[in-house]
């Protein structure tokens, strides 16, 4: 279970441990994670590949110069004992590049920003770099919120929880099939473009209805950008049919 650290609580942790789940939630850097970040010696940082990094091959090293490292780490030592949860403390750290602060003099040491995020995985499972690749994986779920705020879930038509429940689930739905539908056409473009790209580019299109010997047809334009793509999506859905002419 994967989450920020809007959601770092006890009741969320317990809750999910008990379900038979493991968390990877980010914490916000008060004291006491700053202590534990503090105890991490210089030679546990390893450095990893990050955004837009590049591998400079003669140094054997990502030049983003992005490093991760861990610590053994109980969450909520506030609470009893038995309530209290183990697990490590994964933190990533990033040069502090800030040209406000540096007035054209450099400093004696690396300034550093440092990102956490606490996990119950068992290290044998997922080491320090994976875990750290798997925990920054779940912000892919933020393009899906953009997307459907953009779309069904711009507003909730009623006042009535039910009514957005099922308004919910139909903008899900509604989210699905487009998506599902880009993918058959194989192009790669198309299977990472939003809900709006898809449906501008495969849904609207601009075709006028024909009939002929009992068959309908589509007469698409000449030229049209998406032919190939909106032809395999129509072979796969309709298999052993003949594809509108152009």
């Amino acid at each position: 279970m994967r989450a920020d650290a809007a959601f770092y609580s006890h009741a969320l942790v317990t809750a999910s441990r008990n379900a038979g789940a493991e968390v990877s939630i980010t914490v916000r850097l008060d004291p006491a994670i700053k202590r534990a970040i503090a105890t991490i010696s210089d030679d546990a940082w390893k450095a990893i590949k990050y955004t837009d990094a590049i591998y400079d091959q003669e140094t054997g090293r990502w030049i983003s110069r992005a490093e991760v490292a861990e610590v053994p780490y109980t969450a909520f030592t506030s609470k009893k004992a038995g309530e209290q949860v183990p697990g490590r403390l994964v933190v990533r750290r990033i040069p502090e590049l800030n040209p406000k602060k540096n007035q054209g003099q450099q400093t004696l040491f690396d300034l550093w920003r440092f990102h956490a995020f606490f996990t119950t995985t068992p290290a044998t499972e997922r080491d320090t770099v994976a875990a750290d690749q798997v925990h920054r994986a779940h912000a892919i779920i933020e393009n899906v919120h953009a997307d459907l705020k953009a779309s069904a879930l711009a507003h909730m038509p009623s006042g009535v929880f039910n009514a957005n429940a099922a308004w919910l689930t139909c903008a899900v739905m509604a989210f699905n099939l487009p998506r599902a539908a880009a993918t058959l056409t194989t192009a790669a473009s198309l299977a990472r473009a939003t809900t709006a790209t898809i449906r501008r580019k495969l849904i609207n299109i601009p075709a006028r209805i024909a009939c002929s010997a009992r068959r309908l047809r589509l007469h698409l334009p000449q030229g049209w950008p998406w032919r190939t793509a909106w032809s395999m999506l129509y072979d796969a859905l309709t298999p052993g049919r003949a594809t509108a002419p152009i």
